[in-house]
Parts: C-alpha cells; structure tokens; sequence
C-alpha cells in the first residue's frame, strides 16, 4: 500500500451528494494513510447537510460556478466568475501546501485542477457514471489521470491519456453492516414485514416521492412497509400521505447515516446514480432504478443498463409508472423471494468496495 503520509491532498467534491461522499470515502483513506486532505464543496445547502458529521476533516466552501451554453448572455458574467474562482484556488493551494488534485466532477472541480495544473501539480478526475458527463469531459483536459467507476466510462474518454478503472469509493461508515431486526426497531419498523426504501438521491426525486405516497393504501394493504427519503425539498409535500396512513412505514427528509437505512432493505427503489448504486451493491440489496429523464446524456439509464444487464436491478422508464401500475409491480417483485436472492447475488458480484484504496494508490503511485 502506497503510502501518503505528510502529503497533502485537495479535493474538488461539491454539488451533489453524488459527488461529495465518494470524495469523502477517499479523504477518509487518505487521512488514514497519514495524509492531509482540504475538501472543496459548494454553497448549496445539501453540501452542509452531507458533510455534517465529519467535524474532523477540513472543508472550504467555493461559490458555485456552473457553466452556461456557449452561446448565452450569461457566458460573460461566468468567465468573470471562473476567473475569479481560478485564482482563488491558486492561492488555496500554495497556502495548503497541496500536493495533488483531485476532482470528483462537476463544474465545481474545474477551477482547482485548472489552478493545480497551472502550478504543475499531479492532477486527477474521477467519474463515477457509465459516460462522462459535460464538465468531466472539460475537467479531463487539466487531468493528468482519469479514474472511473465503471469500464464502459473507459471508451469515452478516448485515448491520450491513462484512464484506470477503480469502482466509485463507499464512505467507511457503510462498511459494517448493521443488525437488521434492531435497525428496524429503531425505525419503529416492524422486523415481520417486508421493507421497501424509497430514495432519490441526495436531493430527493419528486416523481419518485409522488409514485410512491399514492400508493401507501396499496403497501399496507399488501403488509409491506415504506422507509422513504424525500429529499429536503419534498417532505413537507409527502408528509400527509403518512400522516394518513400511519402504519404504511417511515417517512424522512435527508438521512447523513445511510448505514442504518441500506441495513433494512428487502427491495430499494431509487434514481440511478453511481454513488447510490455503489451503496446497494455493497449492501446486495435488489433494486428497481428509475433513471431520471432529464441527466445529462441519459447516464443515470446507462448505469441502470449495467445492473439490469447481469440481473441485479430492473430498470423501469419513468414515464411508463403511474398509479395503476407502479404498486402493482412492487408488490410482486418483493413477494417473489427467489427472484430478490438471483438479484442479490448479481448485486454482490457488482460491488466494489476498495474503490478509495485504490484512488489513494494511484494518486501515490504518481506523487
């Protein structure tokens, strides 16, 4: 194991939970290596929300600086901006003493590898999704080294410059697996019925919310219950649906121990991202993703497609769902227990869970 200590690490990781906690699982490594990380997130309130809870490492918040279209009356207000984000990071980076950079994509991690880049710094993204999105395909041109979750993210980057597949990094608090009778309880869930988690991602996933609260009548009906996150935004608009139907499960806003959720899993139900994929990999749970329509480049639908395609998750378009169906079909899935242990085990084969080991190594590797 390629050792880190006295080196000193930034990473670019805000914007979105899908961002922000695999950079947190390489901090984590790294720190245990004996390193120093600086992590770098957004102003957004969902990146406070994610990084409470990790008091013992250093975060600096960057004003957001998304990219607009290039032919746009905003573009001249964003180069200011980015100028000014760019020169900052430069400044951050000389006072950190940095070693490396890493970016874990987003816009929010162009301005600190363009800075690191410019001061001939080693230099590193990594993506997470089947296809690179529109800022990592930026952020790829100020990388020195591009890690992946997935092997089909190989291909788009094309050639020039070396792409090694590493997993997407599971933060360490997912590692041990809670006991799943007295998680339940501290759900006030009851340990005889089957368990559905509901979750949309860091954000939360209105459709998702909104799918899923018309059918509580239909769960309890079935004794099936619902653990749901909702996402900050949503809660206050799916809390009646609950209030309604008490015993149908719990509803949440935003839950910074995912631990205590993936333990209860018999079925998930959630978007398709990388990070949360990773999560149910590790946990071997089943799923059935709704990719989000409108991701950039359709990629949550081709993360999806790799877990459908060896038999881990179902894939179900989201514009095919509404209430007459949606119930329906959860129903059957969850009540169908040699079908949920094939997915299971098609989840374990999927599961990466050295992912931040490996990132660590490689930027050690080239320090």
């Amino acid at each position: 194991m390629p050792d880190s200590s006295q080196k000193r690490l930034v990473i670019a990781c805000g914007g979105t939970g899908g961002h922000l906690f695999p950079g947190i699982a390489v901090a984590e490594e790294w720190t245990r290596r004996g390193g120093e990380v600086l992590l770098l997130i957004s102003e957004k309130h969902i990146d406070a929300l994610a990084s409470e809870g990790y008091g013992h490492l250093r975060f600096e918040k960057m004003p957001t600086v998304a990219m607009p279209k290039l032919v746009s009356l905003k573009m001249p207000g964003f180069l200011i901006r980015f100028v000014g984000a760019f020169f900052s990071c430069r400044k951050l980076l000389k006072s950190f003493q940095a070693d490396a950079v890493l970016g874990m994509g987003g816009f929010t991690s162009t301005a600190p590898l363009m800075a690191g880049q410019s001061k001939g710094l080693p230099t590193f993204i990594h993506e997470s999704n089947a296809i690179p999105g529109r800022a990592n395909r930026l952020n790829a041109k100020f990388a020195r080294t591009i890690l992946v979750g997935f092997e089909r993210c190989v291909a788009p980057f094309g050639e020039g410059k070396p792409v090694k597949v590493v997993g997407t990094p599971l933060r360490p608090s997912l590692a041990a697996r809670l006991p799943k009778t007295e998680t339940l309880l501290e759900w006030g869930l009851d340990p005889a019925k089957k368990t559905i988690l509901v979750m949309g991602g860091s954000q939360g996933a209105r459709r998702l919310n909104e799918l899923v609260s018309s059918s509580l009548a239909e769960f309890a009906e079935a004794g099936i219950q619902i653990l749901q996150i909702s996402g900050p935004k949503d809660y206050d608009a799916a809390l009646p649906a609950y209030e309604e139907h008490p015993k149908a499960g719990k509803l949440i806003p935003f839950c910074s121990e995912m631990q205590k959720v993936l333990a209860v899993a018999d079925l998930a139900v959630c978007r398709s991202g990388a990070s949360s994929l990773t999560e149910l990999a590790h946990y071997e749970i089943p799923s059935v993703l709704i990719p989000y329509p409108f991701a950039a480049d359709d990629h949550q639908t081709l993360n999806a497609a790799i877990f459908e395609e060896v038999g881990a998750a179902e894939s179900w378009p989201q514009g095919k769902l509404g209430g007459e169906n949606f119930a329906p079909r959860m129903i059957e899935l969850i009540r169908n227990e040699e079908k949920l242990n094939r997915m299971s085990e098609a989840m374990k084969s999927l599961a990466m869970p050295d992912a931040s080991g490996r990132v660590c190594d490689v930027i050690c590797g080239e320090l």
